[in-house]
């Protein structure tokens, strides 16, 4: 099936976004992992498989609207030394990414493609999840200390 005009191009950005968050997720989970936080290391493990999910759903999308999957590229991976660095860096990254969304599905609407924008709209309630867990994380360091926020991270 033929895109309509600039949803490729839509789909490409969303896949750089989606491909970025699996790497830094990943590389976050790993740190976390590392510093014996058991809890965060299965949270940011399992938003990396979500993020694989979203990837592979957008690739077999844009194969099916004739375009060309752009895997090559991804945007800078944010990391940080601390938890907070690494919840700071996530919540910036998934509000640039629901912004990129709605103006994908904005789009999507505007050229009648409402496929693609279903697609979009799934995202976006995903991406919107995790801007809401990591606003609650970051508000909860600041409530009971950073200290005995991460003793709770150390068990299962």
């Amino acid at each position: 099936m033929k895109a309509k005009e600039g949803v490729v191009e839509f789909l490409n950005q969303v896949l750089k976004s989606e491909l970025t968050a699996v790497h830094q997720y990943l590389l976050h989970a790993a740190m976390c992992k590392n510093w014996g936080y058991e809890r965060l290391h299965e949270h940011f493990s399992h938003l990396a498989q979500e993020e694989v999910s979203h990837s592979s759903g957008l690739i077999d999308h844009i194969l099916y609207l004739d375009g060309i999957p752009d895997v090559a590229h991804l945007d800078q991976v944010g990391a940080g030394r601390t938890v907070k660095d690494l919840f700071k860096a996530d919540l910036g990254f998934e509000r640039e990414d629901v912004e990129s969304l709605r103006k994908a599905i904005v789009h999507c609407a505007k050229v009648g493609d409402f496929t693609t924008r279903h697609l979009m709209e799934d995202m976006v309630i995903d991406s919107e999840e995790h801007v809401d867990w990591f606003e609650t994380q970051l508000r909860a360091i600041d409530q009971v200390g950073l200290d005995r926020y991460l003793a709770e991270q150390i068990k299962k």
